[in-house]
């Protein structure tokens, strides 16, 4: 592979491509490199003519709005597939609602409580795209994505088109086992009859709880670690193993971890990618040796780092 790919590396598309794209500007903690080639498909038959005709040594990664991301200081080598508008429909029959991947999971759970549709909820306070929600099980406050999905729908690198099942899946704890290849597009989700008012009130109860809990008004990049298995962990989540390591607080450069929630990463202004990774490690590596537990970031990390080290 060449060191760099440009759009003439590329097919024809009828979206758009933008080269060298400074991605720390569409991430939460405003850090990172750029990517050589941003990608935006018009439509889905776009993005499956894309995957299908691109050189398959050029690496893809696709992204949503950069919620849960960390883009390392020396950019991605490749292309980077952003869902658009064409992505971000909602249809609702009856207690169904589809959703396409770049829909934020907040709009989402807005729209299916003003349809009267329950089950959705907890969607109100996750951070994201339902794109991301179906690659990492996402959820929060007593719900995940499992419990509400029927099917997803996604191409893999090739430009093959496949329904998974809820089942076909493999959901775990913030974990999907799909391909690491799928690019998904849409999902088809189902809950139950309520009231909306019920609804909307159960989903204040979660803002509040969220802007009381969490460091929303900072550059983060939400939960930084998944919490472990309780039985390895003697039920402890992982940001009580942080404070129990003293981690609250702690600083490298200008990233710190939050003082309102030490499972969160935040950037205080001039952090770089490096410094809020070596800050993530420092965690795990004292979690690791003073309690045994091995934490797992939540967080996805790609690209290079300013070194030239690999993703």
């Amino acid at each position: 592979m060449k060191e760099r790919i440009t759009p003439a590396d590329l097919p024809s598309v009828r979206g758009q491509y933008i080269a060298n794209t400074d991605l720390s500007a569409i991430t939460w903690f405003r850090v990172g490199g750029p990517a050589d080639v941003l990608f935006s498909p018009a439509d889905e038959e776009d993005l499956a003519a894309f995957l299908s005709n691109t050189p398959k040594e050029i690496p893809v990664y696709p992204i949503g709005v950069g919620s849960n991301l960390l883009v390392r200081d020396g950019g991605v080598r490749g292309v980077v597939v952003r869902l658009g508008a064409p992505f971000g429909k909602i249809d609702i029959d009856g207690l169904r609602i589809r959703a396409g991947a770049a829909v934020l999971d907040a709009q989402l759970a807005k729209r299916a409580g003003a349809a009267g549709i329950a089950g959705l909820e907890f969607y109100r306070g996750v951070p994201g795209t339902i794109g991301g929600a179906l690659r990492m099980n996402a959820g929060a406050y007593g719900g995940e994505t499992k419990d509400i999905l029927v099917e997803a729908v996604a191409y893999d690198r090739t430009g093959v088109k496949f329904v998974l099942s809820n089942a076909e899946m493999g959901f775990s704890y913030r974990h999907s086992q799909a391909p690491q290849d799928l690019i998904f597009i849409q999902a088809l989700f189902e809950g139950r009859p309520d009231e909306p008012k019920e609804i909307e009130e159960r989903m204040a109860d979660i803002m509040a709880q969220r802007g009381d809990t969490q460091p929303i008004r900072e550059r983060t990049g939400g939960s930084t670690f998944a919490n472990p298995d309780p039985e390895l962990s003697n039920g402890r989540k992982s940001w009580q193993l942080i404070e129990s390591i003293g981690g609250r607080g702690r600083v490298i450069g200008d990233a710190q971890v939050s003082e309102i929630h030490s499972n969160f990463l935040i950037n205080r202004g001039n952090a770089t990618a490096s410094e809020l990774e070596m800050l993530g490690e420092s965690l795990r590596e004292d979690v690791q040796r003073e309690t045994g537990v091995s934490l797992r970031w939540e967080i996805r990390r790609i690209g290079e780092r300013a070194s030239g080290g690999s993703t």
